[in-house]
Formats: C-alpha cells, structure tokens, sequence
C-alpha cells in the first residue's frame, strides 16, 4: 500500500502527529466537545428538576433513584454499541446523528406525565448521548497533533463541567417558575441545533480512511484542510473485531482505563445528580441555596481542569494521575470524618476534591485514545465508558437510598474508598504516553 519512496517521501514532510494546531482543529474540538457539554447538561438538570417533578410526580427515593440511574443505564448502552459502530462504519455519519437524537427526545421529555414516562425518556436521552463520546473523542484524537492533544481532549473533558454548571444555572432562574422543570428538561434542543450547525460538512477521519483501504480519500482530505506539505502516516488495513480488546496487552489496558474511569466519576455522578441533596444535607439550606452550593462546587471541578490540561504534557500523564487521587482521596476523607465540621470546610474540601479530579476527568478521555489503535479506538473509548458506568448506575441508584438510612458521613466513607481504589490501580498500572504518536502509544509489546 504505502511503497519505499512513499516512506522515504514521508520522512521530510509533517505528519498528522507533528504540525500546529490549526483554526479548523479548533473548531472540530469546539463542537466535538457538545457531547460531554450535553452530558454534563442532562445528568445535572434531572437533580435541579426533580425538586419541581418530585412531588408532582409523587416520587420517593427508590423512584428518584431509578430516575438518576436511567440516563447513565441508557450511556452505558450507548457508548459500548455505537463505539463499535463508529469503528465499522466511520466517524462521520455519527457526528451528527446522534445530535439530532438528543434534540428530538429533549423536546419530548417535556410532555412526560408519569414517573414511567421519565425513565424511559432518560434511558434514551442516555444512549445517544453515550454514543457521542467514543465518536467524538476518537474523531479529534485521530486529527490532533501529539503535542496538542492533551489540551483538546483536555478540553473536551472540561466542557462536561460547563454543561453541569449551565444546568445548575438554569435550573437556579426555573426553580420559582410554575412547570419549570418542562422548560429545564426540554432546554437541551438549544445546545443541540448550536452544535448541528457547527458539525455541519466535518470530514471523515483520514486514519480511519486509511485503515479501512480507502487511501487516496484519506490524502485527499490531509491536503485539503493542512496543505500538500502534510502527509499521511501508514495505516495498516485490518479489520474491526470487538474481540481484540479482550486479546492479551489491550485486555490490561482496558482493565486499568475502566477502573481509573469509574473510581473518578462514581463519586463524582453521585455529587452532580444529587448536588443538591448532598448540599442540603451539609447544611447549605434547600432550594436556591442548595443549588448556589452546587454551581460553587462545579466551577471547582470547571477550573481544575485548566492547569491539567498542560501538567499533562509538563508533569506527565502517570505521575499527574496518582498524585490527583492521592489528594481526592484525602478530600473526600475529611467530609467523610467531619461532616458537621464548619460549612467553610465542606466546601474546602469539595472545592480540593473538585479541582483536583481535573486531571483523572482528563485522562480518562485521553487514555482509551492513545493506548488503542484506529481499528478498535471508539471501541475502547465506549468499552471503558461502558465499565465504568456499570459503577456509576449502582451507585446512582444506591446513593439517596443510602444516603436517607445512613446519613451524610458514611455516604463520603465509601466515595473515599472508591478513590482510594482508582489510586491504588494507578500506582500499579499507568503507563506514560507523553510526548509518543498514537501509533507508538497505541503498540502492544
């Protein structure tokens, strides 16, 4: 496929691993981040929501927790199907499809009027929004320089909190208004024709191209968007099979990329989905209070990913990930000891926790990205997501029943705990992958 004066032509061009990060890279990772945006949007609305839905739906604990669980069940689906969709059938056809899915089933939401009706509603709203993550990210991996690419999937993980602190706002001016929750619920379609239009006319993968055989497209679209003096590096063709992340090197991986994932966002799902709950039960008040506590508390986890976007090319994707949960870990420790302690402590130690899951919340996008290769990477990205909220829909579930018999302070034992989990398997199993290709990061020995 690729001939020895192809090679050695490549050899004094760029790569797709080696040129600057361009307007248009900027732009497909503004809008490749909609999907977490819409996931931190949907999952921290519905808690804001139920505060209005609740009592008109007649719902109890066991009911709100379902409600909660609903929408990460549907992501678990989601991500685990269609990443392996994305690998078979390409990048771009699912860019925008599964945007139009969101709009359509957030308009629907509204019209809801049993407790049923909700669950199902979010179990779907879950799937497609699972579907956008291994679509996305794999799709900027796959164009971004190696040197850039901690800062936009960095990016992309950072705008999951800006979606959560939008819906805290929102559901903040709503909560007074008479049937907001239809409005807070429906809100969604905003963001969502915003990120149709932007989508609009994204190219397909060169590297998925030319891993599938399709070469010439592939060179087609490198020297349309970065010029004729970048070329494209060998993709070897092979053929998707879900089976080999289960074959001896990747099954490791996917092991370690699963855990680190679920013990960063099983605590961090239960703290946005029930945000205000758990500030109501530290003493912030109820209502508008308890949602000012909860936007305190997602711009915490919105700034810390600023710094880790560049400690990761600075200090190193390892030793950024153990020293993140070391600190969590100690954190959720303090709350789960103290939680009478002065209100000013709680939220010292929610904003540490917060800040320093920036890094974690990072690499658990950019990991599966670089530690797979092209055949199977949306694949991986949808598997370890898949693991992962296995835990997060448990522990959704689990969290106000939990939280109701056994009070505030053992609820943040067991968030200590599966920190303490994620560092002990970073210490254990992280590689470093900074500085290499994807194709030297994604090689098994």
């Amino acid at each position: 496929m690729f001939t020895k004066k192809g090679v050695k032509s490549m050899q004094s061009k760029k790569t797709l691993d080696d040129f600057e990060f361009t307007p248009y890279l900027k732009k497909m990772t503004l809008f490749a981040s909609g999907g977490p945006f819409l996931d931190g949007y949907v999952l921290v609305i519905i808690g804001v929501a139920l505060a209005q839905l609740g009592p008109q739906l007649n719902l109890d604990a066991h009911w709100s927790a379902v409600v909660g669980a609903a929408a990460l069940a549907g992501i678990f689906i989601g991500t685990a199907l269609f990443g392996y969709i994305t690998d078979l059938v390409g990048r771009q056809l699912m860019f925008t499809i599964d945007v139009i899915a969101i709009a359509i089933i957030s308009i629907g939401t509204m019209f809801i009027s049993s407790s049923i009706q909700l669950v199902v509603m979010r179990f779907l709203i879950g799937i497609v929004i699972g579907a956008d993550y291994p679509i996305a990210t794999s799709l900027v991996a796959e164009f971004t320089p190696r040197k850039y690419r901690a800062l936009s999937i960095g990016f992309i993980a950072a705008v999951w909190y800006v979606g959560a602190t939008a819906a805290d706002i929102v559901g903040y001016y709503l909560s007074d208004v008479n049937g907001g929750w239809r409005w807070m619920l429906g809100s969604a379609f905003i963001p969502c024709v915003i990120l149709l239009i932007g989508r609009w006319g994204t190219p397909e993968s060169p590297r998925w191209l030319a891993h599938k055989g399709r070469v010439d497209e592939a060179r087609a679209i490198v020297k349309k968007l970065f010029g004729a003096d970048v070329e494209l590096e060998p993709e070897e063709v092979k053929k998707t099979r879900y089976s080999k992340l289960f074959e001896k090197g990747y099954f490791r991986r996917m092991v370690f990329v699963g855990t680190i994932w679920a013990c960063q966002v099983v605590p961090m799902f239960g703290l946005y989905t029930f945000g205000p709950q758990i500030m109501k039960a530290f003493g912030f008040g109820v209502g508008k209070q308890a949602i000012l506590g909860d936007i305190i508390i997602s711009m915490f986890f919105l700034i810390g990913c600023v710094p880790a976007m560049f400690w990761l090319n600075s200090i190193g994707r390892r030793p950024l990930l153990i020293w993140s949960f070391t600190i969590m870990s100690i954190s959720l420790a303090i709350l789960g000891f103290f939680p009478n302690a002065n209100i000013w402590i709680v939220v010292a130690a929610f904003g540490i926790y917060a800040f320093f899951s920036g890094g974690p919340g990072i690499l658990q996008w950019l990991y599966p990205n670089e530690l797979f290769p092209t055949e199977i990477r949306a694949s991986a990205v949808g598997a370890a997501m898949a693991f992962s909220r296995i835990g997060t829909v448990l522990s959704t579930y689990a969290l106000p029943i939990f939280m109701d018999h056994h009070g505030i302070g053992p609820t943040m034992m067991i968030g200590t705990g599966i920190s303490v989990l994620g560092l002990i398997v970073s210490i254990a199993m992280a590689p470093e992958t900074k500085g290499l290709t994807l194709a030297e990061s994604s090689s098994v020995d």
